[in-house]
């Protein structure tokens, strides 16, 4: 039996910690100075919970933007809840860690970007599709306010 270092899910789940605690740490202090969040989550992934009208109209994904108002937002092992204002009416999110897409401060240039790749097709050297991959992006590749931008040129 071959046995492997995982270092794909190994980052992945030190990612999600990492997101976990910043989500926790505003959860008791605020968002400090100019720091804001783009997060885009998969609103099929199970566990993701808000109004069907949402996911009526985002069936696949959505990017929500924390920033200037947001209430009752709560922590968990397994995700975070928090009210968000969608046209002026707050609406009530559960989002799963393990939903997220990106997640982007443009403020200080941070971002992270999860992807799950595809098992392997019968061609045993492509070594960068066996596990789920992070990467870490700069501001200036980050979405401006309302915009979705697709990180997949950052690729090497």
């Amino acid at each position: 039996m071959d046995r492997t270092i995982d270092y794909g899910n190994l980052m992945h789940h030190a990612m999600r910690g990492l997101i976990r605690e910043v989500m926790d740490r505003i959860a008791t202090d605020g968002l400090p100075g100019a720091h804001h969040f783009f997060i885009t989550l998969h609103t099929e992934h199970p566990g993701v919970q808000m109004a069907d009208w949402l996911k009526e109209r985002y069936p696949e994904e959505i990017t929500i933007v924390i920033q200037h108002w947001f209430e009752n937002l709560e922590v968990d092992d397994d995700g975070f809840a928090i009210t968000l204002n969608f046209g002026n009416q707050p609406e009530p999110l559960y989002i799963p860690f393990d939903a997220i897409s990106t997640f982007v401060d443009p403020s200080v240039e941070f971002g992270l970007k999860f992807e799950t790749h595809l098992e392997p097709d019968d061609d045993e050297d492509e070594e960068d599709d066996e596990a789920p991959m992070e990467h870490v992006e700069h501001a200036q590749d980050a979405p401006k306010a309302g915009e979705v931008v697709s990180l997949d040129k950052f690729r090497k």
